[in-house]
């Protein structure tokens, strides 16, 4: 969603501001702008333009920009439209100046009385009345620390989320910054200090960050940092050192990042179960050292999610249900934080996040909290995000940074991650000593599993042919491959704008059958476990309708083409790793549907990779 970048130095920030936003570009966004005080001036020079990135870029080409201070932003639109009205920052009265992230539910009424105090409002956006309250509040850099507090008053009216970096046209030397339900971040250096919604931002000029708490007021100046807590406390936030991959931002010799994640998956998998697993068994001590007393406790699951990640969700009720035989929920989280849950004895409450700061499954963790659950445990890609730091348990996904929107290698290391907490919850109820020696020694040649399937590229390149012209597509899945399905038509949506939908293979019969004709392209996955006789019946009920399949099987499987019915043959996998797998080539069926039609793969219409407001 939204990226904020802030910087004061001793040295010119435009460059710095620019490539915070630039390495912001991955989260979604639609317009980009920057602001900073003039050099010996205490005025604003405002930059905004619609668009990407490279149009500001232009923007300050063409006309040169200096300043010791200074915000930006890439604004994702949630009130009024893509415009420069509308992108950030805004300015008051030319002496505030702010960048924000979140939104502000009680806006309609601050704005009301904001005018009648003889504001004018320059855009439709809920973000500028932060501007004019704070101005509103404002007595002048006269008297000490006035930005601060003005900021402090404000915030204090505003209900919802926010992220939010400020500066005063008359005050060069500071910038106050705060966060409600909003991830931001302070970026030490020395002669210079910085704000960002996400550490990548500041990757080239510090390593250093202080992870700012829920209701957190900052203040920063070239040499100092202070923070104030949500009791307007004054704190002191340890700093931690955040090392980056050095190529997570680098598509190296891929066209996309999207391309890239896909076929790093291999290396993920290795990353993501190093240290996790011994010769025979699931060591539970990567869980955290409360972990074995948890799940020792544990007689329920719910897990709640959104989007991708529901889907990794949905697999794992499979999982835990037949090899632990414990009940589990799974919930999307915007409706688990609205809904009076029944939580059944003994619940282990899990999210699952790629950045931990997806803003639904944050606040259903927090009404999680004092809902009766026994311990929560996030599985998360960001080890210093919200959601790792509010939770009792986290399990890192290693994924690396994903900056394609469409998730991939996170979705695979979530499923392995999902399903090392399955293993660890069955030992407890059932699960024989050889069936985990099995499990631990097919999770070890997962990798080249999935090596083998990214052999099929060039095959699923040919085959994406036959989708580019197609305005729908139907997946179909039975018992875990149902939700396999549901993703696979997920990531075509998303990326390549065809409409596409998952469906349980036996529920053709009760609707979607009537959809099926020679112009509807039906994919269907069908590994080789007790379901597969019913999945083939399934299948022969699409081909009598005309319908053209085509089937991603297991390899061993006496399958063969024939008109209408394309076979794409997949490893030979056990039965529980099989999702892990299948989802791979869906994946790469729809990045190449999606570039052959031209669409922005990395960064699809409308949609953002971290999706932190409501």
């Amino acid at each position: 969603m939204c990226g904020i970048v802030g910087a004061v130095a001793d040295r010119s920030v435009p460059a710095i501001l620019l490539e915070g936003l630039q390495r912001l570009e991955y989260r979604g966004y639609d317009s980009a702008g920057m602001a900073v005080i003039v050099d010996g001036t205490r005025e604003f020079d405002v930059r905004r333009r619609v668009g990407k990135v490279r149009e500001l870029a232009d923007d300050l080409a063409a006309r040169a920009l200096r300043g010791h201070i200074g915000i930006a932003h890439t604004r994702w639109a949630t009130h009024g439209v893509p415009s420069e009205a509308n992108a950030h920052p805004h300015t008051s009265r030319g002496r505030i100046c702010v960048v924000h992230n979140g939104i502000i539910e009680n806006h309609e009424r601050l704005r009301r009385e904001l005018e009648a105090q003889g504001y004018k409002f320059l855009s439709d956006t809920d973000s500028e009345v932060i501007a004019h309250l704070i101005d509103a509040h404002y007595g002048g850099s006269g008297k000490p620390r006035a930005l601060l507090e003005a900021v402090r008053e404000a915030v204090g009216q505003l209900e919802g989320a926010y992220a939010i970096g400020v500066m005063a046209s008359d005050d060069p030397d500071h910038l106050v910054a705060a966060r409600m339900g909003s991830p931001l971040v302070v970026g030490k250096g020395i002669g210079e200090n910085f704000i960002a919604s996400d550490p990548l931002a500041l990757r080239p000029v510090t390593d250093r960050f202080i992870f700012l708490e829920e209701g957190d007021l900052v203040e920063i100046d070239r040499h100092g940092i202070a923070v104030w807590n949500a009791h307007d406390e004054s704190v002191v936030r340890t700093s931690v050192k955040v090392e980056l991959g050095i190529d997570d931002v680098d598509r190296g010799h891929y066209r996309h990042f999207m391309q890239k994640e896909i076929h790093q998956q291999p290396r993920v998998i290795r990353d993501t179960l190093e240290g996790r697993i011994g010769r025979q068994r699931v060591l539970e001590e990567a869980f955290g050292l409360a972990a074995p007393d948890i799940f020792d406790r544990t007689r329920a699951v719910t897990i709640v999610a959104c989007g991708t990640s529901f889907y990794a969700a949905s697999i794992a009720r499979y999982w835990i249900e037949e090899l632990a035989g414990l009940p589990c929920q799974v919930e999307i989280a915007s409706e688990f934080r609205y809904r009076k849950a029944a939580v059944l004895p003994g619940s282990l409450f899990v999210t699952i996040s790629q950045s931990g700061e997806t803003a639904d499954t944050l606040a259903a963790l927090r009404v999680a909290r004092d809902a009766g659950f026994i311990a929560t445990l996030t599985i998360c890609n960001v080890a210093s995000s919200s959601m790792v730091r509010a939770s009792d348990l986290a399990l890192m996904l290693q994924a690396g940074t994903e900056v394609g929107v469409a998730s991939t290698k996170a979705f695979t290391a979530q499923l392995t991650d999902l399903l090392l907490l399955t293993i660890l919850l069955a030992r407890r109820h059932g699960l024989a000593p050889d069936r985990e020696a099995a499990l631990v020694a097919a999770l070890r040649g997962l990798d080249r599993d999935i090596e083998r399937t990214l052999t099929l590229d060039a095959r699923i390149h040919q085959l994406a042919m036959q989708f580019v012209d197609r305005a729908h597509t139907l997946f179909l899945g039975r018992g875990p491959m149902f939700p396999v399905a549901m993703e696979g038509a997920l990531k075509l949506k998303e990326i390549s704008y065809i409409h596409a939908e998952g469906y349980p293979a036996g529920e053709l019969k009760h609707g979607p059958l009537a959809l099926v004709d020679e112009s509807m392209p039906v994919i269907a996955v069908a590994p080789n476990d007790e379901l597969l006789e019913k999945v083939q019946s399934n299948l022969q009920e699409v081909r009598a309708r005309g319908g053209q399949l085509y089937v991603f099987a297991d390899e061993t499987l006496d399958l063969h083409p024939e008109p209408g019915v394309t076979v794409i043959p997949l490893p030979a996998v056990d039965k529980v790793l099989a999702p892990i797998v299948y989802v791979v080539p869906l994946q790469l069926l729809a990045y190449h549907v999606a570039v052959l039609k031209g669409t922005d793969v990395d960064q699809p219409r409308n949609l953002a990779k971290s999706v932190t407001v409501e």
